[in-house]
């Protein structure tokens, strides 16, 4: 049995909840996963522990219908009112899924949450890029070195696995060059503007949509793509970069009248992150608008799509296209790291 603590329970965390109770005897069968939620920590909506496990239905109808987790029923061993810090140290969870508020400004408080989980021997699930582009390297020796797992699939591209799927089915190929439509809401917004709006309009609907925030500023200016483009060198080309040393540039500034000029000479634009290997073995990262031709791979993913093409050198180019944020889809990418942390510990007492 796995026992799970929630630090962060907003719509991912609750997301990740329903599906454990929607999929349990898939999982069971299947992988033999089974799980309990033993704790759940928010800033907001407070915190609850029963270390023989919640009930989840009365745990999603509580805050569905309160905005908290502290109108649970009392009974006996239920606990309130533990801090984020106290659910990661003195819970019996084994596993912390941590899905906080993102500050890539400066990874807090999810890279105190890693860092106290791996000195409690507690193995880490995140989808906060925040730790993955400013302490990757640390968190992850720590994870090795207290012989935890340390899953972050959904930093990247949400469910879709764009950074387990090439490490494994990829191996033995050396990837030169990463690049991909990383950020689906200005994706949504520049196909919006090929059907004629202008910026205004399609950031007014991609926010009307909810894929975009009241403040934009994190997707339009390129911000968000940046630190995927970061997380992207760190773990698949193994190579350091500050997301502060990925060059940037967003789509705020763009014109309908550049739009048409591409559609009129067969291109179109898309927000590009790229990262690349040079001649003399270091890794490089941008972000920016560029002009791609309609027989580019990456020139038929509209709308709040995602993409990436690896460039490989044995087996040539790979796109790899799919859903890049969603609630639900976010969660799923939670549970592909259960479930490959479910794998790692069957072969550990194998």
């Amino acid at each position: 049995m796995t026992n799970i603590a929630m630090v962060g329970f907003g719509g991912v965390g609750q997301a990740l909840v329903e599906i454990l109770e929607e999929k349990e005897n898939n999982l069971r069968n299947q992988y033999g996963l089974e799980s309990k939620v033993v704790a759940v920590a928010d800033l907001m909506k407070g915190s609850i522990y029963d270390k023989n496990g919640l009930d989840v239905k009365k745990l999603l109808e509580c805050v569905k219908q309160d905005g908290t987790v502290e109108t649970y029923p009392d009974q006996p061993g239920v606990v309130k009112g533990l801090s984020s810090i106290d659910t990661i140290e003195t819970t019996n969870a084994d596993v912390i899924v941590e899905v906080t508020f993102t500050d890539v400004t400066t990874g807090e408080p999810a890279i105190t949450h890693c860092k106290r989980a791996f000195a409690s021997k507690k193995s880490v699930i995140t989808t906060n890029k925040g730790p993955i582009a400013l302490a990757y390297k640390e968190l992850n020796q720590m994870a090795k070195d207290n012989g935890v797992f340390f899953g972050f699939e959904g930093t990247v591209m949400s469910g879709t696995p764009a950074l387990r799927m090439p490490e494994e089915t990829l191996a033995g190929n050396e990837i030169t060059k990463i690049s991909g439509i990383l950020n689906g809401t200005t994706n949504y917004i520049l196909t919006e503007m090929e059907k004629g709006k202008s910026y205004e309009e399609a950031l007014a609907q991609a926010q009307s949509n909810g894929y975009a925030e009241a403040d934009p500023t994190n997707d339009v200016e390129g911000y968000d793509a940046r630190y995927k483009v970061a997380i992207l060198a760190n773990y698949l080309m193994g190579e350091p970069l500050d997301y502060k040393d990925v060059v940037c540039k967003g789509i705020s500034d763009m014109k309908m009248e550049d739009i048409q000029q591409a559609t009129d000479n067969g291109e179109k634009w898309k927000l590009i992150g790229k990262v690349e290997r040079n001649e003399d073995g270091s890794v490089t990262g941008e972000v920016g608008p560029e002009k791609v031709t309609e027989d580019h791979p990456l020139a038929g993913v509209k709308g709040a799509t995602n993409a990436i093409l690896y460039e490989c050198d044995l087996l040539g180019p790979v796109l790899l296209t799919g859903a890049g944020a969603g609630r639900k889809e976010t969660g799923f990418s939670l549970l592909i790291d259960l479930i490959h942390y479910q794998k790692e510990r069957k072969l550990q007492t194998s």
